[in-house]
């Protein structure tokens, strides 16, 4: 059996107008059997027709095992056109698939020249210059058959878009956050359903979200522009070929809507005796509407939607409702998220329904709100009191677990409130569990804050005034990032974006898109975003194109840090965030004891490294030869400056000693040493860690990779502060900034910067999938085309399991030590193949499925090695099972 399953195009399932001039394919095989590898694939493309008559492409039969990114090569592809595509497969066994079931993509507009549409805005000075969300609408005449219509949209600000009152898409703060002034996504809509015969009308509901709205914490505004637009050119298609265009342009008409106002963190207030009954339909009168006024706004930076939408993923219940001791009543949702709250009430009109939102209670059990800062999370709604009402804000989202009804008329049921979780639509691709409940849990907190932070930009939190693209969080989560959720189309986004934010002397700014200060820029780690996150994307999904779209960007990042100071081969100068919130910071600081010139110069070499290996991928091989030279100097240069010559290394921080052996900046003869005096100074701390924001991610991998994978465990399994697993005895049901963002006594940490959905030490989990449960790609063959499976089984568990979800299908690890016995369980998808390392294990007392390996099927090679016994596999699922030999 042989079968091709789970087309994609670029990343997507059948994605609606993409501008990319040669999309790339993939799809998954499902075999029978074992060590089942690809022999050759034919795909067909055809235009506009899924019967496959039209064929604007066709490979033939390709003599390939390659099934990931597979870039179309046909005639050149035409705007608002759909093509349809399938392949068929033949494999090693002799076997040949069927066709597979038809996936389609469908481009966008691929001309700035193609736009017809203006931008237009309220022509009232005053409804431009509130905080009232505008409405838009026009009508226009269907008198013919339609075969096919779609939209093309984007604004400036957020919006939500109808036609004939149904809301043409259930996206959400759409057209997204990019760096506006330079790119611009818009979305495309198969409205065809929509419409009718006769007289239609479309509408548009306008927001200020990141465009016009409150952004950074202090208190800017405006930061993009001053007027909300929008933008939209709607394509009929007639069943007898004739088209037809509505845009919108100065005959479309706008009024005041029932949003007062809408803000990205203060929430929203909503009248419903302002609503326009029927705003967006045929029937609806709007002669007392005023008109719009076109501005003057560049089109050239448009772009087709690059990430996944943002959406309402699941919808949480309540799980108390609390009298606090100060008497306020708060609904308890059990989870702390980032959405929003719908809910049901019946009242009078003019009676009011006021909802605050917070994270926490105090250690009083009271509602705690000092955290968010300025940010209010405050909903109002008016009730217009003709029964039943229901309502759900729109232009704003809130991080929370806690909701306080200030005011709310008739009875307060849970029942009548819905958690509504909101976040970029990224497919589930990983799971991880153990035989420890409480390390489960940190798992789910992990994800919960990717959840929570993943909200169309990787913020650094969702809660307080800031909500900011931070980019050393994001390159030290990304990993795990990885593990969790397809994240390629998401990061793929935001690393345009920093490419088109570099400084004019390429300095990478500290968020991204940079809507902070002109000197905002340039922190090492955060900088190297730059480089690690490309890196990681070809690394985990073998994208080669995302090194080719970002290698000018990895580039100037480098070349930036080479400018600085006199000495090129160190960064010793300017000023960084060092190992940022590390618990051997100084008083009154956040930066860690670490010396910052020791970070720099370290992520400086890192980078480098990066650097080289992508010129080479990309066959530059001058720069290859370069960067390699300038990572060779770069190591020298660290090593005289911060390693004395017996191997001790100047800084005697647990985060310096982690930097220097995960980027192998020490000689191999100082490596014992240099991990001995790390052990040392975790046992001077009773085997605690006080690493920050930098030294974090890569704690659990040096000491495991260097022999102390018990000293990791211990790590991972303290309950006492500072520890992950301390969050969890307080209730976290995220990650924390703070290692005692609660302290032992319920006091609070801070009030001036205290998240408690903030992912950066939520980096643990790359650990637990690519150590404990063993599961890793090679980086000759990436995106798990060779697949490592390792795991490193240590004190404190009996199992572990992980599953993650590969370009090429399921990879799973999973182990389980009873006693003396030890058995590890493998599945390994078709087109790949693994190597598994056997912990423990002698060959002599390995069996697979009952059989000696010798014996085993699929089983290539074997070899006993100082980790266990190294086993050569193809694809398939296989259960080793042995005595422990130590």
């Amino acid at each position: 059996m042989l079968k091709v399953k789970k087309l994609r195009c670029e990343y997507r399932e059948n994605p609606m107008g993409i501008d990319v001039a040669a999309p790339r394919l993939s799809w998954q095989l499902i075999a029978d059997g074992r060590s089942v590898m690809q022999k050759a694939y034919r795909i067909q493309v055809s235009k506009d027709d899924d019967s496959f008559k039209n064929i604007v492409w066709d490979t033939g039969i390709v003599s390939s095992d390659k099934s990931v990114h597979v870039e179309y090569a046909g005639d050149a592809l035409e705007s608002r056109t759909r093509y349809y595509y399938r392949v068929k497969a033949w494999d090693n066994k002799g076997n040949v698939s069927d066709w597979s079931d038809a996936g389609f993509w469908e481009m966008g507009m691929l001309g700035t020249d193609e736009w017809a549409a203006e931008w237009i805005t309220p022509a009232d000075v005053n409804l431009q210059a509130s905080k009232v969300s505008p409405l838009l609408r026009k009508e226009f005449n269907i008198t013919e058959k339609v075969k096919t219509a779609r939209v093309y949209v984007t604004s400036l600000g957020l919006y939500e878009l109808y036609i004939n009152g149904i809301r043409v898409s259930d996206h959400l703060f759409t057209p997204g956050w990019t760096s506006y002034n330079k790119r611009l996504q818009y979305q495309t809509y198969d409205v065809t359903h929509l419409l009718e015969d006769g007289v239609n009308a479309i509408g548009a509901v306008l927001g200020n979200g990141w465009y016009k709205g409150e952004l950074g914490w202090k208190g800017n505004s405006k930061i993009y522009g001053d007027k909300l637009a929008l933008l939209l050119q709607m394509h009929i298609t007639y069943e007898d070929g004739k088209e037809s265009m509505v845009i919108s342009d100065n005959s479309w008409k706008a009024s005041t809507s029932p949003i007062l106002m809408s803000e990205i963190y203060h929430g929203e207030t909503y009248d419903a005796r302002m609503e326009k009954y029927d705003w967006n339909t045929a029937d609806y009168d709007d002669s007392d509407w005023n008109g719009v006024m076109v501005l003057d706004k560049t089109k050239k930076n448009l772009v087709a939607q690059e990430s996944v939408p943002v959406r309402v993923i699941q919808n949480i219940k309540p799980v108390g409702l609390i009298k606090t001791p100060k008497g306020e009543i708060v609904i308890d949702f059990g989870q702390n998220m980032v959405g929003r709250v719908s809910f049901v009430v019946e009242g009078p009109a003019g009676s009011e329904v006021v909802l605050q939102h917070a994270e926490v209670l105090d250690k009083d059990g009271n509602f705690y709100t000092d955290n968010l800062r300025h940010a209010k999370q405050t909903v109002r709604y008016i009730l217009k009191g003709n029964g039943k009402e229901c309502y759900e804000p729109h232009f704003t989202f809130q991080g929370f677990r806690y909701v306080k009804v200030v005011s709310y008329p008739g009875e307060i049921l849970p029942e009548n409130f819905t958690g509504r979780v909101i976040h970029s639509d990224m497919e589930v691709t990983g799971n991880f569990t153990c035989s420890d409940e409480m390390v489960n849990q940190l798992q789910h907190n992990i994800f919960w804050g990717q959840k929570g932070n993943f909200l169309d930009v990787p913020t650094d939190c969702p809660q307080r005034d800031e909500r900011l693209g931070w980019t050393g969080d994001a390159q030290v989560f990304i990993r795990t990032a990885c593990f969790n959720m397809n994240v390629a189309p998401f990061f793929t986004k935001w690393l345009r974006d920093l490419a088109a934010d570099q400084s004019e002397e390429k300095g990478v700014p500290h968020v991204i898109p940079h809507v902070l200060g002109d000197n905002s820029y340039s922190s090492s780690a955060w900088g190297d975003a730059a480089t690690i996150c490309p890196w990681t994307i070809y690394i985990c999904y073998g994208d080669k194109r995302i090194l080719e779209e970002q290698y000018a960007s990895m580039k100037q990042w480098v070349e930036y840090i080479r400018r600085q100071g006199d000495n090129e081969y160190l960064w010793n100068t300017g000023i960084h965030y060092g190992d940022w919130l590390g618990l051997d910071s100084k008083e009154g600081s956040y930066v860690g004891a670490t010396p910052t010139d020791l970070i720099a110069t370290a992520f400086y070499a890192n980078s480098a490294d990066i650097l080289a290996k992508t010129a080479k991928i990309l066959g530059k091989l001058a720069d290859a030869s370069e960067y390699e030279e300038l990572h060779k100097k770069i190591v020298d240069n660290f090593r005289k400056e911060f390693v004395t010559p017996n191997g001790r290394l100047a800084s005697s921080t647990q985060s310096a000693h982690v930097l220097a052996l995960m980027f192998n900046l020490v000689d191999d003869r100082d490596r014992n040493r240099v991990t001995n005096n790390l052990v040392k100074l975790l046992e001077q701390n009773n085997y605690h860690l006080t690493t920050g924001f930098i030294g974090t991610p890569y704690l659990c991998h040096v000491l495991s990779q260097n022999g102390y994978n018990d000293i990791a465990y211990k790590l991972l399994l303290n309950t006492d502060y500072p520890s992950w697993l301390y969050q969890i005895t307080k209730g976290a049901t995220t990650i924390w900034e703070h290692w005692d963002g609660i302290k032992e006594d319920g006091s609070f940490w801070s009030s001036d910067m205290n998240s408690f959905n903030h992912y950066a030490y939520g980096s643990i989990g790359d650990w637990l999938y690519r150590t404990v449960a063993g599961i890793n790609t090679d980086e000759e063959r990436t995106g798990y085309k060779h697949i490592f499976i390792t795991p490193k089984p240590g004190p404190g568990l009996s199992f572990a399991r992980a599953q993650i979800e590969s370009m090429y299908g399921i990879i799973l690890s999973s182990w389980k030590k009873d006693g003396d016995k030890m058995q590890v369980y493998v599945s390994i998808p078709a087109n790949t193949t693994a190597v598994v390392i056997l912990p423990f294990a002698d060959i002599k007392d390995v069996k697979e499925g009952g059989r000696k390996l010798e014996e085993a099927e699929g089983i290539f090679r074997y070899e006993k090695t100082a980790d266990g016994v190294k086993v050569g596999i193809g694809s398939g699922d296989y259960t080793f099972s042995y005595g422990v030999s130590c």
